[in-house]
C-alpha cells in the first residue's frame, strides 16, 4: 500500500482539504456549516498522513485492517489535540475579563465535549492497540525494552496513561466542579485548577506528537522479521 503513486494522491488530496478548509473558513456565513466543512476537511488532511508512515507498510487484506486504524487513530488523535487547544483557549481568558457568560460557555463547551471524548479516547486505544499488535509482532512483546522503538513507544505509553486520568479528572470532577464554582458566582477560582490540568495534558500531548514523530523514522520491529 505503500507506493509513490498512492502518496502522490494522498498529498494532493490533503492539499486539496486544506484548501477547501480555507475557502469554507473565508466565504461561507453560517459559523456552524463552515465549522463541520473545516472539520471534516481537517480530519481528511490529517487521515492522509497515514500513506506516509508505518500504517502504509503492510499488503494484502491485512494491510487495510492497518492503514485504517492508522488514519482512524491520526484523526482521533487531531480531535483530542485540537479540543485541548479550544479548551485552553477558554481558560486562559485573563480574569479581568472572565464574566458569568464566559464561565457558562467554557462549562457547555467541557461539558459537550464529554461524551465526544468517550468517543475519541476509546477511537484512540482500539486503533492503538491494533496498530501497536501490527507494528511490534506477539513475539516481540517480551523484549520491546530492548529496542530504541520499544523504548519510545514504552515513554508514549506512560505519557498516555497520566493524560487518559487527566481526561477522566476534567470530565467527571472539575467540570462538575466549575458548575459548583459558577453558581457560587465564585469566578476566580473557577478555572484555576481546570488551567493547571489542561496544560499539563498539553504538555503530554506535545510530547507525545515529538515520539511520534521520532518513532516514524525508526523500522518497528515487526518489520526485521
Amino acid at each position: 500500500l505503500l507506493t509513490g503513486s498512492a502518496i502522490a494522491t494522498a498529498w494532493k488530496l490533503r492539499m486539496a482539504a486544506l484548501l477547501g478548509a480555507g475557502v469554507a473558513a473565508m466565504l461561507v456565513a453560517n459559523r456552524g456549516i463552515w465549522l463541520g466543512i473545516v472539520m471534516l476537511c481537517g480530519a481528511v488532511a490529517i487521515g492522509t498522513l497515514a500513506w506516509t508512515g508505518h500504517g502504509a507498510m503492510d499488503e494484502a487484506a491485512i494491510g487495510w485492517v492497518h492503514l485504517v486504524a492508522d488514519i482512524l487513530h491520526l484523526i482521533a488523535s487531531g480531535a483530542w489535540a485540537g479540543a485541548l487547544l479550544g479548551l485552553i483557549l477558554l481558560v486562559s481568558r485573563p480574569a479581568a475579563r472572565v464574566d458569568a457568560a464566559h464561565l457558562q460557555r467554557t462549562h457547555r463547551a467541557l461539558h459537550g465535549f464529554g461524551a465526544t471524548g468517550t468517543i475519541v479516547v476509546g477511537t484512540i486505544v482500539v486503533t492503538g492497540l491494533v496498530n501497536a499488535w501490527l507494528l511490534i509482532g506477539p513475539s516481540n512483546v517480551v523484549t520491546l525494552g530492548a529496542t530504541l522503538y520499544g523504548r519510545l513507544l514504552l515513554a508514549k505509553l506512560v505519557l498516555f496513561g497520566p493524560m487518559l486520568g487527566l481526561a477522566l479528572l476534567n470530565r467527571f470532577r472539575l467540570t462538575p466542579s466549575l458548575e459548583r464554582s459558577i453558581a457560587a458566582a465564585d469566578r476566580r477560582g473557577a478555572l484555576r485548577t481546570l488551567r493547571l490540568s489542561l496544560a499539563i495534558e498539553s504538555a503530554s500531548i506535545v510530547t507525545i506528537l515529538a515520539l511520534v514523530a521520532w518513532l516514524g523514522t525508526l523500522e518497528p520491529p515487526a518489520s526485521a522479521m
